[in-house]
């Protein structure tokens, strides 16, 4: 290179340069250091090097938005239908999650909430008449999963009500009956609890209920204990199965709170769902007109079919208490830093969010075809009990890799997601054991029955 050349780049070089960057660089590093490395660097490297520095100066990408529906399955749903899972998602983002730790921790109820919930005019979603909707069971998931989304609390507290108590009246009871209770219920004026489980009989309720019931002229007197009873500390009816003295088998009754003989008290001290107000109840010579009797309701299979309808509610529960989980976790790896970066650029970090993803997708796709099959009308025992079996399992496994990744935090009330963990042990385990439900689908694959 000639002289006049090398003056040329040079003069160039001082008229482009930042002489108050160069200053300011000089101060960092050795600047004669710096340049002899540079020039024995290789074309290729000298890029990758430039490469990186650009990168690096640049202003850094927005992440992407938090989202657990990664298949997008909701962009299935119809526009109507698609505003009502927002409208519930709006409902539980501004009025529950504010308010969701301070209510599990204390173990109460926010009862001002009732009358809110009234507003988004989603009880009874599916059933037809009586003030309901009429939707499809798929839209009943999606609004399940929404609350669970939040606080499993919520979302259990309504499933009781509007899937369970007003359930066994849309399905076993008389026209009269439901159309003197649904319509009320729909509104939420009137709020319902579900008496099956037994101190001594949980998932033997088929065919070994103590609870007991007799007619005597017009009336039936009740006699028994309740336990885990949603809602039963302040509900206005409770639905109580007991056991036909007559002909032991099993019947239905819409029990009013102040009837004579029912008690109901709270049981404390629990470790998960404990914004759910879960009661003890004691009947005590209980009388319960006949009128109140579900008049549709004359064996367990009655009732298995209020519980087929609902188990396939909390698989979707399980879903939302899951997807909840995982976004809470996704959420604090991108703001948690270490190291100088945040923890969701590492690489056992990505690999653990990727493993949450893929189970609560499988859940998703699942309960989204049980929903179907509901919709449809062929829906099964075995069908309902297969997704609730995967998805609780699902969920148990997502929401113990999300309180891993927030580390020592994790155990933290404020943090939220020891509130999922704790609540996922009791959708593990209510609405029929996995073991139970193993037992239900085994006995439909193989047509042997297992059960004792």
């Amino acid at each position: 290179m000639s002289f006049l050349e090398s003056f040329s780049q040079i003069r160039t070089l001082l008229k482009n340069i930042d002489l108050d960057a160069l200053g300011k660089l000089s101060k960092k590093v050795d600047l004669n250091r710096m340049m002899g490395v540079v020039s024995k660097m290789s074309e290729e490297d000298l890029g990758k090097m430039l490469k990186f520095m650009e990168a690096g100066s640049g202003k850094k990408k927005a992440p992407p938005v938090v989202n657990g529906d990664f298949y997008e399955l909701s962009a299935t749903l119809t526009g109507e239908d698609r505003e009502i899972q927002l409208k519930v998602r709006d409902f539980m983002e501004t009025e529950i999650r504010p308010i969701a730790n301070e209510y599990w921790n204390k173990a109460h109820f926010p009862m001002h909430i009732i009358p809110l919930m009234a507003k988004l005019n989603i009880c009874g979603l599916t059933y037809k008449g009586y003030g309901c909707a009429g939707k499809s069971a798929l839209l009943e998931g999606f609004v399940a999963m929404e609350m669970a989304r939040v606080d499993s609390s919520i979302s259990t507290f309504f499933g009781v009500h509007s899937g369970l108590a007003m359930g066994s009246i849309y399905l076993c009871g008389s026209e009269e009956q439901k159309q003197y209770w649904l319509p009320v219920m729909q509104r939420m004026e009137l709020i319902g609890a579900f008496g099956l489980t037994e101190p001594e009989v949980g998932s033997g309720v088929a065919g070994g209920l103590t609870t007991t019931c007799e007619r005597v002229g017009d009336e039936w007197v009740i006699n028994g204990q309740k336990k885990w009873i949603g809602n039963a500390t302040f509900s206005d009816i409770t639905i109580i199965w007991a056991r036909d003295l007559a002909d032991n088998q099993v019947k239905g009754f819409i029990v009013r709170k102040e009837n004579p003989g029912f008690v109901a008290e709270k049981m404390q001290d629990k470790m998960a769902l404990r914004t759910v107000q879960n009661a003890l109840i004691t009947l005590t010579d209980c009388r319960v007109p006949e009128t109140d009797r579900l008049q549709n309701a004359n064996s367990f299979k009655d009732t298995a079919n209020v519980l087929r309808m609902t188990r396939a509610g909390v698989a979707w529960q399980a879903v939302g208490c899951g997807r909840g989980a995982y976004e809470l976790a996704l959420k604090y790896t991108l703001e948690r830093k270490q190291f100088g970066r945040p923890i969701a650029g590492f690489q056992l970090v990505q690999d653990l969010l990727v493993t949450m993803l893929g189970d609560l997708t499988a859940m998703q796709t699942l309960v989204y075809r049980l929903s179907q099959l509901q919709d449809g009308g062929v829906l099964t025992d075995e069908h309902a009990s297969l997704a609730k079996v995967f998805s609780t399992l699902r969920m148990r496994s997502i929401v113990d890799h999300a309180r891993e990744l927030f580390g020592g935090n994790g155990i933290l009330l404020e943090y939220d997601i020891a509130r999922f963990v704790a609540d996922a042990e009791a959708i593990y385990s209510y609405e029929g054991t996995k073991e139970i439900n193993s037992l239900i689908v085994g006995r439909a694959i193989t047509g042997e029955s297992a059960f004792v």
